[in-house]
């Protein structure tokens, strides 16, 4: 103890303490009043919130539009292998898109599951589609504006139910995307017998029975496959043996916020547990052993 300490009056020293004392509780109260943990908060902060977000929403939209143009000048091209059908070549030109985090954005929702806690739901979803309050994706608008001067026809593919298809084009419409009062250019989920399931196949084979379709752009490899529940392992093998159409006939925009990449983690059993959940997750990243 230095002689200074000996020196100090019981007075400060209990002042000292008071402060200490004081300077503890409310970092314990503050660590007592933090958020609670959850999965989605730096992806729905980044999509809301990031420049970087937007720029690559706006960069993937800007390569769709050359990439629209290189499939105009070649008759043989079609974004649809497998689906399209023959004797493509002659049809009116269309392009498909998916809705959710591809033309409109949703992170109000997700930010609300993220600060409530709550997970998603159709008792919740379909209120918020309701509200028709979803925002542009960046750069949507414009591609699909440039891909109608061109005489190419849209069509939306949704995974939104039948029943929330009015608010749909609705909110599309606020913003000026083309679509009918009809409905017949958004093929959403139920809408007919052989649509009820969340597969797209069948919808997109529609499109391709009338129309030779250039790009298919989307957010989820369920967007470009009915194969997308599979594995991680074989997931990844059908992007693999797709390589060379990312980027040209498919644009994928990023959305890190959920999607079919999650439930491969856990084999798509959503009512695992959170924990256990997260823990799976944990278990398939690959890291580093740290510092020796």
């Amino acid at each position: 103890m230095s002689d200074t300490t000996r020196r100090r009056p019981l007075g400060g020293l209990l002042a000292a303490s008071v402060i200490a004392l004081a300077t503890a509780g409310a970092a314990s109260t503050a660590y007592a009043n933090e958020p609670p943990q959850n999965d989605g908060l730096n992806a729905t902060y980044w999509t809301q919130n990031a420049v970087e977000f937007k720029a690559n929403t706006y960069a993937m939209y800007a390569l769709a539009r050359m990439r629209l143009d290189e499939a105009l000048a070649d008759k043989k091209w079609t974004a649809l292998p497998g689906e399209q059908g023959d004797n493509y070549e002659s049809k009116p030109t269309a392009v498909i898109l998916d809705i959710d985090e591809t033309v409109l954005d949703n992170s109000e929702y997700q930010a609300w599951t993220v600060k409530t806690g709550n997970g998603f739901s159709s008792k919740t979803w379909t209120p918020f589609v309701n509200t028709v309050t979803s925002r542009q994706i960046p750069g949507s608008l414009e591609f699909i504006k440039y891909a109608q001067s061109k005489g190419v026809a849209i069509y939306y593919i949704s995974n939104r139910k039948d029943v929330e298809e009015k608010a749909t084009i609705e909110n599309l419409k606020k913003f000026g995307y083309p679509v009918d009062d009809a409905g017949e250019t958004v093929l959403v989920r139920g809408e007919k017998e052989e649509w009820k399931k969340s597969a797209k196949s069948p919808r997109r084979m529609s499109v391709g029975a009338t129309h030779r379709v250039l790009l298919n752009i989307g957010d989820n490899l369920g967007d470009f496959t009915d194969e997308s529940d599979g594995t991680p392992a074989e997931r990844v093998a059908f992007y693999k043996a797709n390589q060379d159409r990312w980027g040209r006939e498919w644009i994928m925009i990023a959305n890190p916020t959920y999607g079919s990449w999650e439930g491969a983690a856990f084999g798509f059993n959503w009512k695992l547990p959170d924990g256990e959940k997260r823990q799976m997750k944990l278990d398939k990243m690959d890291a580093w052993v740290g510092p020796k």
